[in-house]
């Protein structure tokens, strides 16, 4: 069952998109939080199958201060471009913000048991990162978060069980940058960090570009465990 949220912000409101379970009683909820595409088919689904898990799936429109609502392809080169332009003058710090207010605001969503977890792709790979160094969730996992080099200064932030999932052949993070990740994360005992050689960019994410049926399973199975331990 789909729903929205209203977020407040000290400068608007944005909307949520919340997918429920079928089943009763609290349930844990995972804030999903988008790439560039806006919160389209791909993460609608990504959110479906949190939800036929058993967690609630609350997933946040990053872009509302450029277009509200904005569910765009990566098949299209018109989106690519949409999308790029938008990304390219998107305020990470704002939208890091948006997300923990995001959080805050499924701590008390009807139905949830308190517990929240954040994970994201690309961009919200990224923003799940800040997120963790920045705010509280009870557990975080980040998909190959591009520019998250950046901002490793920040690791010392996280206090949350953070786990992460890097490709190995990522066309947006290069060996330096993975390097300077895993470096940057290596010997934190609340950090898991899992390369996938050979794999590119959202390799994770049924529908993409990319998209590696075996990968992904691994993948999103350490992430549904990982989930289950840390929020049930």
């Amino acid at each position: 069952m789909a729903e929205s949220l209203t977020i407040q912000t000290d400068d608007g409101s944005f909307q949520a998109l919340v997918v429920r379970p079928d089943t009763s009683g609290p349930a844990p909820v995972v804030v999903v939080v988008q790439e560039i595409f806006g919160v389209n088919a791909g993460i609608r689904l990504i959110a479906a199958e949190y939800a036929v898990q058993g967690f609630i799936a609350v997933c946040p429109d990053l872009f509302w201060r450029a277009e509200p609502g904005l569910s765009m392809s990566e098949n299209s080169e018109e989106n690519w471009k949409k999308a790029l332009d938008i990304y390219g003058a998107y305020d990470f710090d704002q939208g890091a913000a948006d997300v923990l207010k995001t959080v805050e605001a499924a701590r008390g969503i009807e139905g949830g048991n308190g517990k929240v977890g954040l994970t994201g792709y690309c961009l919200g790979g990224l923003m799940t990162f800040l997120g963790a160094a920045r705010g509280a969730p009870d557990a975080a996992v980040a998909y190959y978060g591009g520019g998250t080099e950046r901002y490793v200064g920040e690791a010392d932030g996280v206090k949350a069980p953070l786990l992460m999932h890097l490709a190995g052949d990522d066309e947006f993070i290069g060996p330096e940058a993975r390097a300077t990740i895993v470096e940057a994360l290596a010997g934190r005992p609340n950090v898991e960090v899992h390369v996938y050689p050979g794999r590119n960019h959202a390799f994770a994410r049924p529908g993409g570009n990319h998209y590696d049926k075996a990968d992904a399973e691994t993948a999103n199975g350490r992430t549904l465990a990982f989930f289950k331990e840390k929020l049930g």
